[in-house]
């Protein structure tokens, strides 16, 4: 009787627990970016194989992620790889070229707003995105500690909502009248990238080779 043929597992066969080991290293770089420490190797973490794999689960909880950059490919095609072939590949686009890491190109698309205007949407490549994903992970911690407790856009755990009640307990209990919003027009499009690069330094991220990758993702994706 024939053997039967061993199936060879790919990123999507792997059970959950294998993606969750990276909270405590997460949980660490908060707790040493309240005390105001350095970073000077996050790019160990950063390239790690567990943090790689969270990264590629939470890129494919997102709709987006089957929707294809400039490249056509999608996280369907990374989903199919082995891990450690995943793995290998991304760490050579991130170190393995001899130029360095240089994104490609971004796919450009105009989305509808409600006002008949559009929003101009950039779409980075899958493996770009995975490797922002990467990045993030790690950064966000060593930010969220340090980041304004009155701020609530684009931060996790935050909400609209969270915004709106904190807002209705200040104006009774200052007895206050009014809110004001205002839109800055164009905002993400215009900021200043060195002072950006700056920000990261003064809040302890000194690896240089990460702040030199995430010069390339602004330089190549602009």
């Amino acid at each position: 009787m024939p053997k039967k043929k061993e199936k060879i597992l790919c990123v999507d066969d792997l059970r959950h627990a294998e993606y969750y080991e990276m909270q405590k290293h997460f949980d660490e770089l908060y707790a040493k970016s309240k005390e105001s420490q350095e970073f000077n190797h996050l790019m160990d973490l950063i390239l790690k194989r567990e943090n790689i794999l969270l990264a590629y689960r939470n890129i494919k909880a997102n709709a987006g992620s089957k929707t294809p950059g400039t490249d056509k490919a999608t996280i369907l095609d990374i989903g199919n790889l082995a891990p450690d072939e995943m793995i290998s590949k991304l760490r050579f686009i991130v170190e393995g070229s001899q130029h360095g890491y240089r994104p490609k190109p971004v796919r450009r698309k105009n989305i509808p707003k409600p006002n008949g205007e559009t929003r101009p949407l950039g779409i980075p490549c899958i493996w770009d995105r995975l490797i922002q994903q990467c990045m993030k992970q790690v950064l966000e911690p060593i930010c969220e500690a340090k980041f304004s407790e009155n701020s609530y856009g684009f931060r996790p755990n935050r909400s609209v909502e969270h915004a709106i009640k904190v807002t209705y307990s200040r104006l009774q209990l200052s007895n206050l009248h009014y809110v004001i919003e205002f839109d800055i027009k164009s905002f993400f499009d215009k900021v200043n990238h060195s002072k950006l690069i700056k920000q990261l330094w003064s809040l302890g991220i000194r690896d240089k080779q990460l702040l030199y990758l995430i010069k390339q993702i602004v330089l190549y994706t602009d």
